[in-house]
């Protein structure tokens, strides 16, 4: 007998049991990497599928597969599984678990095993994936091809109240580690199991103030619902909203386009009150008044953890309630936003073409916005009065595993997406180019900013003179990839624009299957545009 085979072991039914409780448990989308020891769970995800119980996508990269679980998730607002075999593939789920654990998004990370005894003894691919994950996973559920059907599906259950957050009011990642010991396919009777009631925890308490005077509502990536609470406060109380682009609130009469660079001017340090809504990290100016002494913040969280970054939250609230605000005090923002606006220059660069993918999409579409420059660029883009719903892995705001999230998106929301990142952030999601021939296809059009680096280190403090020497090599990093080739050769529509009118042009009709439009500029000149338009900031309130 071999030393992963015992008397009493029914791995097919494992695998068909862990199926069944996730069906049962609501989950609609799972992502499969192939390989061996998850073999029983493979078969018994492709009968699912195959039964119309839940959605099956294959990827043969783990990386890949478990960011496109992450977008599933977020378009989806369900939790997702992503199912690997055993070995250093599980490795490959730490980024989007990271993410995923980040921005609260519920993720069941399902990996397969060799069982418990086989651990240390040099089996092949056999390493200690118990804790694979450290602290980016909220629990550990361990099953074994040697329990029973009862116990399988409660653990599956579990896992996923878990993850959902449900009880907690903290969704995230789980782990569920499942031992699989020979034989390892088999015909199994279906299993049935009958998931327990379990009634989520919601928290209800509303926060009043006496007044709203020099108070505004911030809003960071946030997910659709906290979007349009955190809108409606803001109108109902007449009070300047200001919203980065993945937030869900960035529209109506209270939203200001130029919030971030008016934090310096005369307008923006009258600020006495922020009420904060989602994760607000994008831009530094925001850190700074939020750490700002003599500023009151009212934390709005819609889950058990909060954001905090400043350390300085006067309130952690679930909703908030405000008398209306001094309509003078919105006017004077939008004046000042509108200064702005009418003396901004407007030339061929990476503000305008995140301005005009903004307003390429509206109501009925989704757009993913990469991490580092694009998203900042949106920032600044004009208010939009019928914005599409808006995505970004803000949560640790990394660039990997861009094109893989914004995919699962597409695919779980069947709209027509939109995604705007740079060169360098497609570069590290190189696989999510490839649509397996097999697989359900989406309608997705990404517009690459190709500037051959990374422009947001223009306007950090590596930006400056003093490290010319070595910034192209340590920091521009230029890769010199012809893109369009790359995207064409994997059967993507690619066109290349050079221009405003040309960028508006590959815009203009419908996001169509595959489509990529790269806008080629140059990074020269950055550090001093981004400088003139803080002055213009300071100046205008």
């Amino acid at each position: 007998m071999a030393l992963d085979e015992g008397p009493d072991v029914n791995s097919p039914l494992l695998g068909a049991t862990i199926v069944s409780a996730l069906v049962a448990c609501g989950v609609t989308d799972v992502v499969l990497a192939p390989g061996s020891r998850n073999a029983a769970l493979a078969l018994a995800l492709h009968r699912a599928d195959a039964h119309g119980d839940l959605r099956l996508h294959v990827r043969i990269d783990e990386r890949v597969a478990a960011f496109t679980a992450l977008g599933l998730a977020k378009g989806s607002g369900r939790v997702v599984a992503v199912v690997t075999t055993s070995g250093s593939a599980v490795g490959n789920l730490v980024p989007a678990a990271m993410e995923a654990r980040a921005a609260g998004v519920g993720l069941m990370l399902i990996t397969a095993d060799r069982p418990a005894e086989a651990i240390g003894t040099g089996a092949n691919q056999t390493g200690e994936q118990v804790g694979a994950f450290g602290p980016a996973a909220l629990a550990t559920v361990r099953v074994s091809s040697h329990g029973n059907e009862a116990a399988w599906g409660a653990a599956v259950q579990r896992a996923h109240v878990t993850a959902a957050g449900l009880r907690t009011r903290r969704p995230g990642p789980v782990h569920l580690n499942a031992e699989f010991s020979p034989p390892l396919v088999g015909a199994v009777p279906a299993p049935a199991f009958r998931a327990a009631e379990v009634h989520g925890s919601h928290g209800v308490t509303v926060y009043e103030t006496s007044d709203a005077r020099d108070t505004v509502v911030l809003v960071g990536d946030a997910s659709w619902t906290a979007g349009v609470e955190a809108r409606a406060l803001a109108e109902l109380a007449g009070l300047p909203l200001l919203a980065e682009p993945s937030s869900n609130a960035r529209t109506g009469p209270c939203a200001i386009a130029h919030y971030r660079l008016l934090l310096d001017s005369a307008v923006g340090q009258r600020i006495r009150r922020v009420v904060c809504f989602g994760h607000p990290t994008l831009s530094r100016p925001v850190n700074a008044l939020l750490s700002r002494q003599g500023v009151e913040v009212i934390v709005v969280a819609d889950r058990a953890e909060w954001g905090d970054v400043s350390s300085r939250a006067a309130a952690v609230v679930d909703r908030v309630l405000m008398p209306e605000g001094d309509p003078a005090w919105l006017d004077a923002w939008r004046t000042a936003d509108m200064h702005v606006a009418q003396r901004r220059g407007h030339g061929w660069d990476g503000h305008t073409v995140a301005a005009a993918v903004v307003a390429s999409v509206g109501r009925g579409d989704a757009l993913f916005l990469g991490s580092s420059q694009s998203i900042r660029d949106a920032d600044l883009a004009p208010i939009s009065a019928r914005p599409a719903r808006t995505w970004a892995n803000r949560g640790l705001a990394g660039i990997d595993g861009t094109l893989s999230t914004a995919t699962g998106v597409a695919l779980a929301t069947g709209l027509p997406t939109t995604v705007l990142l740079g060169d360098l952030t497609l570069q590290h999601d190189m696989g999510a180019l490839v649509a397996p021939p097999l697989e359900p296809g989406c309608d997705i059009r990404v517009v690459v900013v190709h500037d051959d680096g990374g422009a947001i280190f223009s306007t950090l403090e590596q930006g400056g003179t003093a490290y010319d020497e070595a910034f192209e090599r340590v920091f521009g990093t230029p890769q010199g990839v012809d893109l369009a080739a790359v995207a064409t050769a994997l059967g993507w529509q690619t066109s290349s624009v050079a221009d405003p009118l040309a960028l508006e042009a590959a815009l203009a009709g419908p996001v169509s299957g595959r489509q990529m439009v790269i806008a080629s500029l140059t990074r020269d000149g950055r550090r001093a545009a981004e400088a003139s338009l803080h002055e213009l900031g300071r100046d205008a309130g």
